[in-house]
């Protein structure tokens, strides 16, 4: 239970190719795109990704560090389909297994409670079963006999999230509307790795903010790691909303490019590049 902060590179060091790693956050919003981007600057690769797909998604995906990804969507939000997923996916550079977004929730559900699957009704009747035929149904053994979704457990090796504020021993605190899925994938992986906007004494987190977002129990987080702008270029709302014009030199910027300008060096070399642009 102590001080578990660390740097993005000892969280790099800690995973290896071939993982199934969670990535929270919610298409270009509050995506732990420090801890992506020092994940690039590694050998890491033949991942199973799973995430509600924004540029985490994107970045790997260009990168050809995805062999398989799991996921509800993949977007930047003010650009509908993230188009260096786009160009991966079209170009057969990765596996994809496509679920409602409710089936993807009762999966993370199903991985954080150690259940192999858990019953949904999201899913039923729809593409999804087509296009997933390793799906299997189960029916009720009570009276109502109804038949549902077996969604299997989401379990992951590790996960990756990021949030506005956090303590030494792992709690974490989200301050914006959303809580997204973080939760679910920290307590879905077998280890956790958070940054934060800014480290705080546990007192804090409960001074000035509601209880329920204290989104992060320590007892699911193996590391912290202080970052201010780690969300860069998605949002982290109330600290800043997403750098749309980054965004779109991002989105239109061919891959090679966009790497070499911007992911050459570590992360303060990023954000001078990102401030440069106008950032």
């Amino acid at each position: 239970m102590g001080d578990k902060t660390m740097t993005a590179e000892e969280v790099v060091s800690r995973l290896a190719s071939g993982m199934t790693l969670g990535i929270g956050g919610w298409g270009s919003r509050r995506k732990p795109m420090a801890l992506v981007r020092a994940l690039l600057r590694s050998d890491v690769g033949d991942l199973t990704v799973v995430s509600c797909g924004g540029p985490d998604v994107g970045m790997l995906a260009a990168a050809g560090r995805i062999r398989r990804l799991v996921a509800p969507f993949v977007t930047l939000d003010s650009i509908p389909l993230e188009p260096h997923y786009r160009a991966a996916r079209e170009g057969g550079a990765l596996e994809l297994t496509e679920v409602d977004e409710a089936m993807f929730m009762w999966g993370l559900h199903a991985a954080a409670n150690r259940l192999p699957f858990l019953p949904v009704r999201a899913g039923a009747g729809s593409d999804v079963m087509r296009v997933n035929p390793g799906l299997r149904t189960v029916t009720s053994p009570y009276d109502d006999g109804e038949t549902f979704v077996a969604m299997p457990a989401l379990r992951l090796d590790a996960a990756l999230v990021h949030v506005n504020r956090a303590d030494r021993l792992g709690n974490g605190q989200y301050l914006g509307p959303d809580p997204y899925f973080d939760d679910l994938f920290c307590e879905a992986a077998d280890a956790a790795y958070v940054s934060c906007e800014r480290i705080v004494d546990t007192a804090e987190l409960t001074r000035a903010a509601a209880p329920q977002t204290l989104l992060l129990k320590r007892l699911a987080v193996a590391g912290v790691v202080e970052v201010p702008h780690g969300a860069h270029f998605t949002s982290c709302a109330p600290d800043y909303g997403r750098d749309e014009g980054f965004q779109r030199l991002y989105a239109t910027t061919p891959w090679p490019e966009f790497a070499a300008r911007f992911l050459g060096g570590d992360e303060g070399a990023y954000r001078a590049a990102a401030v440069r642009e106008g950032a």
